[in-house]
């Protein structure tokens, strides 16, 4: 059933003259009646009753009209709610991130763009980095803030900014009053990781690797926050970026000697997918909002 026929019933139904809904129409009054006709036949039964030149909804017509009118009624409403969704000024953006990300980088970051776009609307979800990636593939978020992995298309991964790493140990632990030290003077203590897959695991692996050092590693958790509690409860030592997990009063955090420890984080998307205008702006915001912090 063609859209336009229904268009061309309803005007006709409203209106129940021929001549003046083709003028409504703007198409010929032959071509509205061929249009009427081949709806009637479509659907098996007439909609209106011819009397001469009169014509009337009948109360088969009338029954469809309604439906009609609720179809019409909800192509527009859909419109008029994707037309918000791509307005630039007005849109929404899905935005993905890390855990640990949201207790203050991300919301710094919308706090800032939400002064320039003040109705733009946010639809957040937190996770891991491959359940992000996976999330982002499948369209269900517009852009993602995660760590430096090897992608591979279609996904699109650009360096926002580095987040320095640092060796966490209990407060009461006999390292903790120093101010930095090399991970061969802890490495034998039992380490507590990130589980394997995860973009935070991959990185500490790669440090210990290049250090020619092997953790001994005895537990291994699945967000930050947890592995920090294993820390504070005296269990061994992690390497982390700073963040509101590390309670000063619980952890002391130290800086490794002898090489650089950080973890990168990016902006992750889909290539050649369609991007609203509003989540354009995102993008484009966040990469010059991180590049005048470099400045």
């Amino acid at each position: 059933m063609e859209w336009q026929r229904l268009e061309y019933f309803q005007t006709l139904a409203k209106v129940q003259h021929m001549t003046r809904a083709a003028e409504l129409l703007s198409i010929s009054q032959p071509a509205l009646s061929r249009s009427i006709a081949s709806l009637e036949e479509e659907i098996g039964i007439p909609l209106f009753d011819r009397q001469g030149r009169s014509i009337i909804l009948n109360r088969y017509g009338m029954m469809f009209l309604e439906r009609v009118n609720r179809i019409m009624n909800e192509m527009s409403d859909g419109l008029n709610d994707i037309q918000q969704l791509i307005n630039p000024e007005q849109g929404e953006i899905t935005l993905g991130f890390l855990h640990t990300l949201g207790t203050s980088t991300v919301p710094n970051i919308i706090r800032a763009f939400h002064d320039k776009y003040p109705h733009i609307t946010f639809q957040f979800k937190q996770n891991h980095t491959h359940t992000l990636l996976k999330q982002l593939k499948s369209g269900e978020v517009d852009l993602c803030l995660v760590a430096s992995i090897d992608y591979e298309k279609p996904i699109a991964w650009s360096e926002l900014w580095r987040d320095e790493l640092f060796v966490i140990v209990p407060i009461n632990h006999s390292l903790a009053n120093r101010k930095s030290i090399s991970l061969n003077e802890i490495v034998q203590e039992s380490f507590i990781s990130m589980k394997k897959g995860y973009a935070l695991r991959k990185t500490t692996d790669s440090i210990f690797s290049d250090t020619n050092l092997l953790p001994n590693i005895t537990f291994e958790g699945d967000e930050v926050a947890t592995v920090a509690g294993f820390v504070s409860a005296g269990l061994g030592f992690s390497i982390l970026p700073d963040g509101e997990e590390i309670n000063p009063n619980k952890i002391a955090k130290l800086r490794i000697e002898d090489m650089t420890c950080e973890r990168v984080i990016g902006m992750a998307r889909v290539e050649n997918r369609y991007l609203s205008p509003a989540a354009i702006n995102f993008q484009k915001f966040i990469l010059d909002y991180f590049l005048e912090k470099k400045m």
